[in-house]
C-alpha cells in the first residue's frame, strides 16, 4: 500500500473532520499538486485502511459464494479501462463512463433503456441498420453508440444489484445517494474529504491516484473471484 500511494490523503484545508480517526499525520510544507501550490496534505492511517479492506474483501466473498450481484462504479476517466477489466474478470456490473441520475432508482426507464439497447444490438448484427435509410441508420447508430457508452457495462443487469462497490464517494456521491435510499449494501473508497457514515463499509485510502485506486479494486476482485469459484462448487 506504501509503494502504491494508498496513505495521501488530500489537502488539509479540504478534510472531513468526519475523517479524523483514519488520518494519521499531517504532511508540512507546501508542495505543487496539478492545479497548483498546495499546502500540505493528510496522511490517511494505513492500519485502518487494512481493516477495512479486510472487511470489505470478507463481505464481496461471503455474497459471491452465494451468487450475489455486484455493481462496481468508478467514472474517472484514468481508472475507466481499469474498472471494465476488472468487472469483466469478476464479472460484475460495471459503470466507468457516466452515472445517469436515476439508473437504480428509476429502474423501470433503465430497464426500457437497456432493451432499447438490446434491441439496436441485434439489429446491427442481422445488418437492419446497414439496410436502412442513410440518415435513418446514422440516427440508430449514434443511439447504439450512446447506449453503449453508458449502459455497457450493465447491459446482463436484469435487476438491482446486491451490492455496489464505489471507487470514489466524492466523485460517485450520486450512485451512493441511490444506494442509500433503495437500500443497497455499499462499499465506498473514501479519501480524507469523504464522510464515512455514508457507506456500509469506509475504506479509508487515496481515491485520486491510479495506484491506490487499482490496488484496492484488485483485492475486492479477487475477493470476489474466490467467492465465485466457491459458489461453482459448491451451488
Amino acid at each position: 500500500m506504501m509503494k502504491a500511494g494508498v496513505y495521501f490523503g488530500h489537502d488539509t484545508r479540504k478534510w472531513n473532520p468526519k475523517m479524523a480517526p483514519y488520518i494519521s499525520a499531517k504532511r508540512k510544507g507546501i508542495r505543487k499538486g496539478i492545479k497548483g501550490i498546495r499546502k500540505g496534505i493528510h496522511i490517511t492511517n494505513l492500519t485502518r485502511t487494512a481493516r477495512f479492506l479486510s472487511e470489505a474483501c470478507d463481505l464481496v466473498f461471503d455474497a459471491a459464494s452465494s451468487g450475489k450481484e455486484f455493481l462496481i462504479v468508478g467514472t474517472k476517466k484514468k481508472a475507466a479501462y481499469s474498472v471494465a477489466r476488472a468487472a469483466i474478470k469478476a464479472r460484475c456490473h460495471f459503470v466507468n463512463k457516466k452515472w445517469l441520475v436515476g439508473m437504480l432508482t428509476n429502474w423501470s426507464t433503465t430497464e426500457r433503456r437497456l432493451q432499447k439497447f438490446r434491441d439496436l444490438r441485434m439489429e446491427q448484427k442481422t445488418g437492419r441498420l446497414n439496410r436502412l435509410h442513410k440518415r435513418d441508420g446514422a440516427v440508430m447508430k449514434r443511439q447504439l453508440s450512446a447506449l453503449q457508452r453508458y449502459l455497457g457495462g450493465i447491459k446482463y443487469m436484469t435487476g438491482l444489484p446486491d451490492i455496489v462497490i464505489i471507487l470514489d464517494q466524492h466523485e460517485e456521491y450520486k450512485a451512493l445517494r441511490e444506494c442509500i435510499t433503495l437500500g443497497i449494501p455499499t462499499i465506498c473508497l473514501i479519501d480524507t474529504n469523504g464522510d464515512p457514515d455514508l457507506a456500509d463499509i469506509s475504506i479509508p485510502a487515496n481515491s485520486v491516484g491510479i495506484s491506490s485506486i487499482r490496488l484496492i479494486l484488485k483485492k475486492l476482485v479477487f475477493a470476489i473471484c474466490e467467492g465465485r469459484s466457491s459458489y461453482i462448487r459448491n451451488p
